[in-house]
């Protein structure tokens, strides 16, 4: 079959961030129940690695070996839940009494971005988007004076990751992600609100809670 362009629905776009989640990580290395990340603005992803490093043999090149990625990103937000203050290195000395540069707890976090279609638009789908072993760096906070035209500060922290097993699935033996994308248009419906009740919580009363890719994998497989 010979190929086609522009047929109808294959024009995708993938647009906006919602739904963030941030599942903070407990000293004994779990994650822990999930709040909702209001006033989350943007998640800008820049990974980083996979680069080749040319080996020379007999005049020519011989092979080229590719170093590990990485993944990372930049979080933009308004505000943040109370629960990432000990992530952003903050500690209460009393309530109502913060101070900085204190040990940062490491966390996890999920979002959601819209798929669109030029027939559908935005009610197309969407993706959903999971992090592992986050931890968020310093960044720069600036206030200015109210004026005529008065903005919202923003704030913004350059995350990095330790990515987390995957294991062998079907003889395949993955390498560790801290990454796992859900597109909502692939995936059995049942099955991604069975995931969606586990990521933000259910009205049975389990709490919200970040799985790791092994427990999604038998999820989304299972009959």
């Amino acid at each position: 079959m010979a190929i086609t362009w522009h047929d109808a629905g294959t024009r995708k776009y993938e647009v906006g961030v919602e739904k963030g989640v941030l599942y903070p990580i407990s000293d004994a290395g779990a994650y822990t129940t999930g709040v909702a990340w209001n006033g989350l603005s943007a998640v800008n992803e820049s990974p980083s690695g996979a680069e080749e490093t040319k080996v020379y043999a007999d005049n020519i090149k011989y092979l080229g070996l590719m170093s590990a990625e990485e993944y990372a990103a930049t979080i933009e937000a308004y505000y943040y839940p109370d629960e990432f203050a000990e992530c952003n290195g903050e500690a209460d000395l009393v309530d109502g009494v913060t101070i900085g540069q204190q040990a940062r707890k490491k966390f996890g976090f999920s979002y959601v971005t819209k798929l669109g279609n030029e027939v559908k638009g935005e009610s197309y789908g969407y993706i959903l988007h999971l992090v592992y072993g986050c931890s968020a760096s310093p960044s720069e906070k600036n206030h200015q004076t109210i004026n005529d035209s008065p903005e919202a500060s923003t704030m913004s922290w350059e995350v990095s990751t330790t990515p987390v097993e995957v294991g062998t699935i079907n003889g395949v033996a993955y390498r560790p992600t801290a990454t796992v994308n859900i597109d909502s248009t692939k995936v059995n419906e049942t099955k991604l609100k069975a995931l969606e009740g586990i990521l933000y919580g259910s009205t049975q009363g389990d709490g919200p809670r970040l799985p790791l890719p092994g427990e999604i994998y038998t999820l989304m497989k299972a009959q």
